[in-house]
């Protein structure tokens, strides 16, 4: 919606037995609010993998410290600035959990980079840094939603807690995967200005779609009347427990008394409702043909190059897996991950897709990843192989840039990827912009598409200040598909 609010695993690194090298890791989210006595706010939410931090002796127990650095800028003017020391929650018995951070900033509507540094000060190892587009809406004066915010856990509170809002204490879920064990997604928004419709009433109506499909699981659609405030906070629970494996879109929209929507947010996910354990490959065994087709110094790429068409689970699997270094335990699971997939020709099914993965690694790889691993191969590994491509490598106002055109993708049609390489080096492609459900959603793609030779937008029109001069041709490619 107003934020591109992509949740951003900063760093995942392995880390060895050694303190000193365990490398930190965590995950980055924003989310938009409104408060009449303070305005429009953002929020960052920060996830710290507890194992991933080194920690020092402290009353019988563990302790961690982390630095952290935060700078808001529009362009080259710095908005604000904030550097403060985070210490860890009090670990006892060594056992280490996951923690939570929380910042809240005050903006006015407009277009910002956000620009995060973390620093282990129990490490040597170098700090982490991340940069974020950031698109602040007006919710002052129209009536709108939220962003959803999704409660790892949520609870009465007293106002005490940095993560209270609206009278709740909310911990911020940032993984939007749910497996078998979850049963539930605890949603928190709130609803603005809705004391302007003309009988300040209105109803709140939830959805959940199959993301891939479209099709509407109709036992979750649920209509809720509610009276006008300045601001209505509304904190549900919703039942997954009988949803199948699959990616998800669970939309609230606001309607007035007429049933006409006013406005709308949505939320991504992904369910896995199978059994999360290890494929058992004991009584495998080889067949000659998958045998053969993997040589030894290649079964581990291959191995790893499923994790692009592999849900969350299958890629819990793979990299379990590959952490074995076992040869033959890779091609047990590749021969059973294309017998599952592709029963009646998983041999010939595997061949495909190696010889797709071949095709990906020539066009895609750089110095830093494998072809699947890039975002155009992993689209094309997921998708197929698109329709049309524009390529613009050439441009005085605009970074190299993509865009990749699909006639169909399942039951879905015109679908559309914008990939660019703002570094202008190693082919390192990244998906800025697709109306396929499911992946990255950015209003602002043109303004970062021509940031070479633009400065600045604004809330209403964030590609307004985009100059259409000769060359900056991505929008009419783009719309004419």
């Amino acid at each position: 919606m107003k934020s591109l609010s992509t949740v951003l695993l900063i760093l995942l690194i392995s880390f060895s037995s050694n303190a000193q090298n365990r490398k930190l890791r965590a995950y980055l989210d924003n989310k938009q609010f409104y408060a009449p006595e303070i305005g429009n706010y953002i929020e960052f939410h920060l996830h710290f993998i507890g194992y991933s931090i080194n920690y020092t002796g402290k009353d019988g127990g563990l302790i961690g410290d982390l630095a952290v650095k935060v700078k808001i800028s529009q362009g080259e003017i710095v908005i604000t600035e904030d550097a403060y020391r985070l210490e860890t929650p009090f670990m006892k018995d060594s056992l280490v959990e996951d923690f939570y951070d929380i910042r809240r900033y005050s903006l006015p509507p407009g277009n910002y980079s956000f620009d995060l540094e973390l620093m282990d000060l129990n490490s040597e190892n170098a700090s982490l840094k991340t940069t974020q587009s950031i698109k602040m809406d007006d919710l002052s004066d129209a009536i709108s939603i939220s962003d959803i915010e999704v409660a790892e856990y949520a609870s009465k509170g007293d106002g005490t807690s940095p993560f209270f809002k609206s009278g709740y204490d909310i911990i911020p879920r940032l993984v939007t995967f749910y497996p078998k064990e979850l049963n539930s997604i605890p949603v928190y928004f709130e609803i603005y200005n809705s004391n302007t419709l003309p009988d300040t009433v209105f109803a709140v109506r939830q959805t959940l779609t199959d993301a891939f499909t479209g099709i509407e699981l109709s036992e979750f659609r649920q209509t809720s009347r509610h009276f006008g405030k300045p601001v209505v906070p509304i904190l549900r629970d919703v039942n997954i427990a009988n949803v199948p494996t699959g990616k998800y879109t669970l939309t609230y929209k606001l309607l007035n008394r007429n049933m006409l929507e006013l406005a709308e947010e949505s939320y991504n996910f992904e369910r896995s409702n199978d059994d999360e354990r290890l494929l058992s490959t004991i009584d495998v065994v080889l067949d000659p043909a998958f045998q053969k087709s993997i040589s030894d110094d290649s079964v581990g790429f291959y191995l790893e190059s499923l994790i692009p068409i592999s849900g969350a689970t299958g890629v819990k699997n793979i990299m379990a897996v590959a952490k074995s270094k076992d040869g033959n335990e890779a091609r047990k699971h590749i021969q059973l991950y294309w017998i599952a997939t592709a029963p009646e020709n998983s041999y010939e099914a595997w061949i495909k897709y190696k010889q797709q993965v071949q095709l990906v690694e020539r066009l895609y790889s750089n110095n830093f990843q494998e072809g699947f691993e890039t975002d155009r191969g992993r689209v094309y590994l997921q998708y197929g192989s698109p329709t049309n491509i524009i390529q613009k490598e050439n441009s005085s106002t605009e970074y190299p840039f993509e865009i990749w055109m699909y006639n169909e993708i399942g039951k879905f049609s015109n679908k559309r990827f914008v990939f660019y390489n703002p570094d202008l080096v190693n082919k390192t492609y990244r998906l800025l912009h697709s109306d396929m459900i499911g992946e990255i959603k950015n209003n602002g793609w043109q303004q970062e598409l021509s940031k070479r030779n633009t400065k600045g937008g604004n809330v209403d029109d964030p590609n307004g200040n985009v100059r259409d001069q000769y060359g900056g041709n991505a929008n009419e490619y783009f719309e004419q598909y």
